[in-house]
């Protein structure tokens, strides 16, 4: 759609955003020396009384919220975000190091050495010609690295499944246990699906949770062929979901106050699903 004419020119929108600043990390030792005088004696009696365990739901709850910061592209939250997931980190490093086993610089020379170590196309003679060749040379160092690990080893039981299922997916192909194309990936969808409704037919309960997890896992592999993240995905229409039937919702409780009372006919309440449809076509 052209633009109106009468629209005065606005020309913010040619000027370029200067970029910050280069910024070198010297303030870390600032929050490394608040979270010492939180743990030292006379301290924060809630910070002295952390173990890691405690700690570990505080590391999934921020990493959370980095993510949602990012979906919402909202650059002063992800800011706020990964400063409360880097204090996790140096948290967790002064009770290592209080214990004797490491610091925070020990974590960060053995993540700066790794990084060294496997851009060889970068800091050394090795090299690269594109992302996916950097990720195959990357999965081949790691392995040299630690030859007595398995390929899935480094993938953590603790995240979601679905982005669990997709790193499996993206480490197995690494090594060349892949489809070589979509199409195959695709097929095996189908006939996942197929092994499920013969699941199902059968009424075996065990047999039927089986088959939904391997048509699902197939579908996961299936949105990585695609370039599409899954997890995201699923987010995405959760999301879409909640706001349709909040819409919902609220015209049941215009209608007749809430929930309460005899139950609503499905066929109504598809007439307001499709409202809440109508209304995002046309004011997304």
């Amino acid at each position: 759609m052209s633009e109106p004419k009468d629209r005065p020119f606005d020309e913010r929108a040619l000027r370029v955003v200067p970029p910050v600043p280069s910024q070198d990390g010297a303030t870390l030792p600032r929050l490394v020396g608040v979270m010492q005088r939180l743990l030292a004696s006379g301290g924060c009696p809630w910070d002295r009384e952390q173990t890691f365990e405690t700690l570990r739901k505080y590391v999934l709850e921020e990493a959370c919220e980095v993510i949602d910061a990012i979906e919402s592209k909202d650059m002063p939250h992800l800011r706020e975000e990964l400063g409360d997931l880097l204090l996790q980190i140096v948290f967790q490093s002064e009770l290592a190091r209080s214990q004797a086993n490491f610091g925070i610089d020990d974590v960060i020379e053995g993540i700066v050495g790794k990084l060294v170590h496997r851009h060889p196309h970068v800091f050394a003679d090795g090299t690269a010609k594109d992302a996916a060749e950097v990720l195959q040379n990357w999965e081949r160092i790691k392995m040299e690295e630690k030859k007595d690990r398995r390929v899935l080893d480094g993938v953590p039981r603790s995240l979601p499944a679905l982005t669990r299922a997709q790193r499996i997916g993206e480490k197995v192909s690494r090594v060349g246990f892949d489809w070589s194309d979509r199409q195959g990936s695709r097929a095996k969808v189908e006939e996942e699906i197929g092994e499920l409704d013969e699941a199902i037919a059968s009424g075996d309960k065990d047999a039927i949770e089986a088959e939904l997890g391997d048509a699902i896992f197939a579908m996961v592999n299936l949105a990585r062929h695609l370039d599409v993240d899954a997890e995201g995905a699923v987010r995405r229409t959760v999301d879409k979901f909640t706001r349709r039937f909040a819409h919902v919702e609220d015209r049941v409780r215009g209608e007749r106050g809430g929930w309460t009372g005899p139950t609503i006919p499905l066929a109504k309440l598809d007439i307001y699903w499709d409202e809440a449809k109508a209304k995002e076509r046309s004011d997304p």
